[in-house]
């Protein structure tokens, strides 16, 4: 690990640029970022891939977090070049649909591959364009790669039963078939993985894609597809397999209507999905949810503190609490409470804070100038409503989109600010007495994604995981409330959506189902022993 943060040093500068009022160019044409142009990026970059590429829409420039410079430009997609991108996928599907399974296999493990190659230069790409450290943007394509791995073997396994039939003579099998086109509309805080999440999965049960990534990380939009792109060349096969809209609200709408889009992915924030939700439903088309997350980790009184402590700060502060499982209540038995947040609040202190491509650092920017105005407004609201500021609170006095992380108490557990999801640092910690009202308290707020206790007791593990336990999708013992592997079902209940995402059974989502009845025999018998003559 410390090598690969070290390679960081090889493809990044260790300062940040001039100031921005001396900037007379982008990033992107400067000799210290020439390492962009190994990801085939430039000054002004095509925004939309369908077998060749392109883009007659708006040229929006993204910024590095870091700085607030600007890195590079994209042309995004037009409603005409979605038209006419939609209409090759569609098409490009009818090919790949009838590769075999594990020949479409073997093409996803090259793009896993081709993903191992570029993992360095694309995880500094990540750290520039979204502002997450070094290590989480070559995670994050780890991820990625990782995944295709898993849907490599998933390929020679996806299938349904042979079901006892009733009828003699009669077989009773179940058909699963690729839906067709699925389309993936990802977000800003997992610009790679996200869409590996979903493309490698759906590619192996015969889909095509077509992918929408946040308007603020084209650029890592860009790089991925041209990497996917080159594969499915060099295989022969069309590349609108995997297709690229870069765009914003027109395009995630139209996707979201378009009855060609025989299953939309979208993971975004709870009010966004709601809408997506609503127009796929309207069409009787079928959603994939991955929303947002109120997560928390509860910690009982025989709880280990040497894992309560580093759990709690990776989940709250890494990724700067731009994570969908970033840890947002901290429920602290009342016997303990005091010891665990001073040993917290010296642990905030250790954080290193500074640019996400420096090897030293911990903790980077927000992602945008608006995501700092909703960290204070967040903090003014939760001082309002009674509770007081133990550390942190304040934007940090240098170039970026930089807060300090933060760590609120006093608060009641359903004070409205804690029921809401605020995507910045910021813990709130609050006192509990006992296991029943800690457990109701947990399942209180209206997202339900990722939840973890702390404790030693057995019985006590076990009424969390069962019916009277925790209401969220990922629900964990003795570790943090982020940090998912990728051979489970990633997703939660409620608000965040109900969708799941990499393993286990989540390849069923990207296929239809059909229950199929075969007569081989002279007979003609009736299910539920019906005669008609």
């Amino acid at each position: 690990m410390l090598g690969v943060r070290r390679a960081a040093a090889a493809l990044l500068p260790l300062r940040a640029g001039a100031p921005a009022a001396a900037m007379s160019t982008l990033l992107v044409s400067q000799p210290r970022y020439a390492w962009l142009r190994e990801l085939g990026l430039q000054e002004e970059n095509p925004g939309v891939y369908n077998g060749r590429w392109g883009g007659g829409g708006q040229v929006v420039t993204t910024y590095c977090p870091a700085n607030n410079e600007p890195i590079a430009s994209v042309r995004q997609a037009s409603l005409e070049d979605y038209e006419e991108t939609v209409k090759k996928a569609k098409e490009a599907w009818k090919v790949w649909a009838d590769i075999p399974a594990p020949k479409r296999g073997e093409i996803v493990r090259q793009i896993g591959d081709a993903l191992r190659q570029k993992i360095k230069v694309l995880g500094s790409l990540v750290s520039l364009e979204m502002g997450k450290i070094f290590v989480e943007g070559v995670g994050e394509v780890q991820e990625y790669v990782d995944v295709c791995d898993y849907a490599v073997g998933l390929s020679r396994m996806i299938g349904g039963p042979i079901l006892p039939s009733e009828r003699p003579g009669h077989a009773l099998i179940e058909q699963w078939n690729p839906v067709g086109l699925v389309g993936i509309i990802t977000a800003f805080n997992f610009p790679v993985a996200v869409y590996g999440w979903n493309s490698a999965i759906a590619m192996i049960c015969g889909n095509a894609c077509l992918w929408k990534g946040a308007p603020t990380t084209s650029l890592i939009s860009v790089a991925v597809t041209k990497i996917i792109a080159k594969v499915l060349e060099d295989n022969k096969v069309p590349g609108a397999i995997c297709s690229l809209v870069c765009g914003g609200a027109d395009i995630g709408t139209a996707m979201a209507r378009d009855e060609r889009m025989d299953l939309l992915s979208f993971t975004g924030s709870t009010k966004v999905g709601k809408q997506v939700a609503l127009m796929v439903q309207e069409r009787f088309g079928r959603s994939l949810l991955e929303l947002g997350g109120n997560n928390a980790i509860i910690v009982f009184e025989d709880a280990d503190l040497n894992l309560v402590i580093p759990s709690a700060l990776f989940a709250a502060v890494g990724t700067a609490g731009q994570r969908c499982t970033t840890a947002r209540r901290l429920f602290l038995h009342e016997s303990i409470h005091d010891e665990v947040v001073a040993k917290l609040a010296k642990a905030y202190a250790q954080v290193r804070i500074g640019d996400p491509w420096d090897s030293d650092t911990l903790y980077g920017p927000l992602h945008t100038k608006e995501a700092v105005k909703m960290f204070l407004d967040a903090v003014e609201q939760a001082k309002q409503q009674g509770g007081s500021v133990v550390y942190g609170g304040k934007v940090i006095n240098r170039p970026g989109n930089y807060v300090e992380p933060t760590i609120v108490t006093g608060l009641p557990h359903n004070a409205p600010i804690v029921h809401t999801e605020t995507f910045a640092p910021i813990l709130y910690v609050l006192k509990f007495k006992e296991e029943e009202e800690v457990f109701a308290w947990n399942n209180e707020v209206k997202q339900g994604l990722s939840s973890s206790i702390f404790t030693k007791d057995l019985g006590r593990i076990f009424r969390w995981l069962g019916p009277k336990g925790s209401d969220c999708g990922i629900v964990n013992v003795n570790i943090p409330t982020s940090g998912a592997e990728i051979g489970g079902a990633f997703g939660g209940e409620k608000h965040t959506g109900g969708g799941r995402e990499s393993g286990s059974d989540s390849w069923k989502l990207y296929m239809r189902r059909s229950t199929c009845t075969i007569n081989y025999s002279k007979d003609l018998p009736l299910a539920q022993g019906i005669k008609f003559q």
